[in-house]
């Protein structure tokens, strides 16, 4: 009997091997896979469904618009620099967005086919394919379509365009498959939760960057601050393909070539990239589970060498280094930590570039990153049954409470600094920085000192594995009294410094204003001592309670 299977029967149902398999036919295997992964997820949920279809509606919408804006720009001097930029910022986003929104997205994980007998070449054909099918997919094509009808003039930047939109399309698509093989392994571990949450951070600093873009071209004139950019990108693919249509409409025809040239070689490279990175992960075993056995040396005193070896010693530096390794590891723990450093930092930075900033505007910083000590023992959910064992006496809760609120400090108080320094440079305005970092060391202080009081009293549960939900069921409340309370008690303790500080400008003794810093440092450490000292007690007296309410599912 002949083993030998047709194409026909192939394209039926089975899957052939790869060398008696066409690629059409593999391909329109990958086409239909893809088609019933988009089917079967909608199938899932009515929640789901609709989700799905306003994403679309909202994303036609915002084609239509794209597409009419561009086709406006036509004939506008500065329409071949608006479209350079706009389709390197659209690559830039399909090159990070599989690092932040694998999960998805189930075909981005290339290992669920190293079972199929499927070589790298037909497999990145068929893959690429499929790719094509889908929501971005379709703006990125609009958007190269739109840039090129924008720019073309002429039967020969007609020609170029006719190259160079399906060039961009197929750039950008390749380059996102690419990036996401090369990082299959860390988009299917515990990371890839850790890149998830992070995307809210990464969406809020686009967001800002936006926003600024859209002040800055939205003046009289606005689009030609983006020549200088525009100079440089004309060289990189795949907006150096929409340049060609440009040079090709101004009779540049041997640039045009090279550009398109140039497009065409980064696919190559890409598709070669992205193959490559698939022979390596379906040839190699994963490692990932492999557990490395780590030495840990010892000093002679028994201290840890590296940084930690810097901690106190005793109960307050074992807390401060667990609290540290839970801000790096925990993936929740580490979004919030990176939230308040970035948008700390952005904030005062934007603000700055508008117009309208000033170095008080790293108070943003002092106010996320003391939100952080907040809700302390709801961070280690039903787990702190084991540091409640430890705890015996108003004195190891004191202790407790006390590493925590350093390890935050070790962290907050030099962050702090950096920013007022950073947004002093920017302004130029190097005579507010005593009294804006004396305000913003007091703000900080406070917030530790309502953090502490706020985590005795107001505890509530962190969901380990529900996604972006930072509340259990029920405890929304209790969360929202316990932030807005101790940052309304937070500005009342700041209210004498900053009563002074008023005073001081008023009564124009403006060379006595540097006093700010030392008060504001000192206020800030006699609020956090003092509220320690009083929540110590309560917090000794209520661990049933506080392991009960961060123990909910």
């Amino acid at each position: 009997m002949s083993t030998t299977t047709s194409p026909t029967a192939t394209a039926r149902g089975g899957v052939a091997p790869a060398g008696s398999a066409s690629f059409a036919v593999v391909t329109a295997v990958f086409v239909r896979l893809k088609l019933a992964l988009l089917r079967n997820g909608l199938r899932q949920s009515a929640g789901r469904k609709a989700a799905y279809i306003a994403s679309i509606v909202v994303t036609l919408l915002f084609t239509a618009l794209q597409l009419l804006g561009l086709l406006a720009l036509r004939g506008n001097e500065h329409a071949p620099a608006l479209v350079v930029t706009a389709v390197a910022v659209i690559t830039l986003g399909w090159a990070v967005m599989p690092l932040f929104f694998s999960a998805g997205d189930e075909t981005l994980d290339p290992t669920r086919l190293v079972m199929l007998p499927l070589r790298p070449r037909p497999l990145v054909v068929s893959l690429l394919v499929a790719s094509l099918i889908g929501i971005g997919s379709l703006f990125t094509a609009v958007l190269a379509a739109g840039s090129v009808l924008a720019v073309a003039h002429g039967g020969a930047a007609v020609a170029a365009g006719v190259v160079a939109a399906p060039l961009v399309l197929l750039v950008c698509v390749a380059l996102s498959r690419a990036v996401a093989t090369a990082n299959v392994r860390l988009l299917t571990s515990r990371r890839a939760r850790d890149l998830a949450l992070l995307s809210g951070l990464f969406i809020a600093v686009g967001a800002q960057f936006v926003n600024i873009g859209v002040q800055k071209l939205s003046a009289p004139d606005g689009l030609s601050v983006l020549e200088p950019a525009a100079a440089v990108l004309r060289w990189v693919p795949p907006a150096s393909a929409l340049d060609a249509v440009s040079s090709a409409a101004e009779g540049s025809y041997g640039l045009a070539l090279a550009q398109l040239a140039l497009t065409a070689a980064a696919l190559v490279l890409l598709l070669w990239w992205w193959q490559r990175s698939l022979t390596r992960l379906m040839t190699t075993p994963d490692g990932s589970t492999l557990q490395a056995a780590t030495a840990v040396e010892k000093k002679a005193g028994g201290r840890t060498d590296g940084l930690a070896g810097l901690l106190p010693a005793g109960r307050t530096g074992t807390v401060m280094l667990r609290t540290l390794r839970y801000a790096w590891r925990d993936p929740k723990a580490k979004a919030g930590w990176a939230s308040a450093l970035g948008i700390g930092l952005l904030l005062p930075v934007v603000y700055a570039v508008q117009g309208n900033g000033s170095p008080y505007a790293a108070c943003w910083a002092a106010g996320l990153l003391g939100i952080q000590m907040y809700n302390q023992f709801g961070q280690d959910t039903s787990a702190f049954w084991i540091v409640a064992q430890t705890i015996a006496s108003p004195r190891d809760a004191y202790l407790e409470l006390r590493g925590r609120a350093l390890a935050l400090a070790v962290v907050a108080v030099p962050y702090v600094v950096l920013v007022v320094l950073i947004s002093s440079a920017v302004l130029d305005d190097w005579r507010s920085l005593p009294e804006a970092l004396g305000v913003s060391l007091a703000l900080l202080g406070a917030m530790l000192a309502t953090g502490s009081l706020a985590s005795v009293h107001y505890p509530y549960s962190i969901p380990q594995d529900s996604g972006f939900k930072n509340v259990a069921p029920g405890q929304g409340g209790l969360a929202w009294i316990s932030i807005l309370a101790g940052a309304l008690a937070a500005a009342l303790l700041c209210a004498p410094l900053l009563a002074l500080t008023v005073w001081m400008h008023i009564a124009g003794a403006h060379a006595w204003l540097w006093l700010i810093l030392p008060l504001g440092a000192l206020h800030g450490w006699a609020v956090t001592r003092l509220s320690l000292r009083l929540a110590a007690p309560r917090a000794a007296a209520r661990l049933p309670e506080i392991l009960t309410a961060v123990s909910r599912a």
